[in-house]
């Protein structure tokens, strides 16, 4: 889990300056960086947020409404609380955490504030999900900026993706590579991961970060970790385990957690029911 805060202290040396530059896509991920920007063009800042140790993003589902109580998304690694423990779920768990919300240049308009964390988990995922006290029309006719929706459709490879990091105020252009049916790293194993093009060279600080398609917008993804160093499943470098038990280790590459699933667990309200139909989040 590389990129939360804790990483992010080698990323201040490495960037410096450069810290709030979107990085372009590049040749390396299968196409020119001229077209791949160009299907940029639409991923800005608005809705992302910064959090003291991480990134994340205000999300809504399909079926969210305007008066419901407003979402953000991050990884469960970034809960204040610490790292939830393997099998460890946590629901409804009262919180006053604030989120620095930016708009499309990346600048801070607003401070927003969690009631509550309405789910978090690092089994299968690695996602949180914080209730906040405003909802999304107070939050758009504030500041003009609507929620980030999320995908209820499952990633494609090959698909252009885009890496937006509040914390930064830092963009990553690249592709999904492939899924991945087991990524272990240290105590923790997540399930069928997204495995970003090398050009997605996320730092400490990304932890959270809303992995957008970027020819719809919608968010498809979590950017949670990366293999640092080389190492075999320790913590901040996960390895791909297939389905033979065969392990794979590759030093540089990123990754995220898929967020379709999370669509079905989203009901009335935006409460977060994990007993609904279709709902396969890890259960407390």
């Amino acid at each position: 889990m590389k990129k939360s805060l804790a990483g992010a202290l080698l990323g201040v040396a490495v960037l410096g300056a450069s810290a709030a530059t979107a990085v372009p896509a590049t040749a390396a991920d299968g196409a020119s960086a001229a077209p791949a920007a160009a299907r940029a063009k639409a991923v800005s800042y608005a809705g992302t947020v910064a959090l003291s140790n991480c990134s994340g993003s205000v999300v809504r589902v399909p079926n969210s409404q305007p008066t419901d109580p407003a979402l953000v998304m991050s990884n469960g690694h970034c809960l204040e609380s610490g790292f939830p423990g393997p099998g460890e779920v946590v629901v409804d768990q009262p919180s006053t955490r604030t989120f620095s919300l930016l708009n499309s240049s990346g600048s801070k308009v607003a401070t927003l504030r969690a009631s509550k964390v309405a789910y978090g988990t690092m089994t299968d995922t690695d996602v949180s999900l914080y209730q906040l006290t405003t909802t999304y029309q107070q939050i758009e006719s504030s500041y003009g900026i609507k929620a980030l929706e999320l995908s209820a459709d499952h990633p494609t490879q090959g698909t252009a993706i885009s890496v937006v990091s509040g914390y930064w105020k830092r963009t990553y252009n690249c592709s999904v590579d492939g899924f991945v049916y087991r990524l272990k790293e240290g105590d923790w194993t997540w399930k069928d991961s997204v495995r970003y093009t090398s050009a997605c060279n996320t730092i400490g600080g990304t932890s959270g970060s809303p992995v957008l398609d970027q020819a719809t917008g919608k968010v498809v993804a979590v950017n949670n970790t990366g293999n640092e160093d080389g190492e075999r499943c320790t913590e901040n470098n996960p390895c791909e385990v297939d389905e033979s038990g065969n392990v794979t280790v590759r030093q540089g590459i990123n990754y995220a957690q898929e967020t379709y699933g999370i669509v079905p667990c989203v009901v009335a309200g935006n409460k977060i029911d994990l007993s609904a139909p279709g709902c396969a989040l890890p259960k407390p």
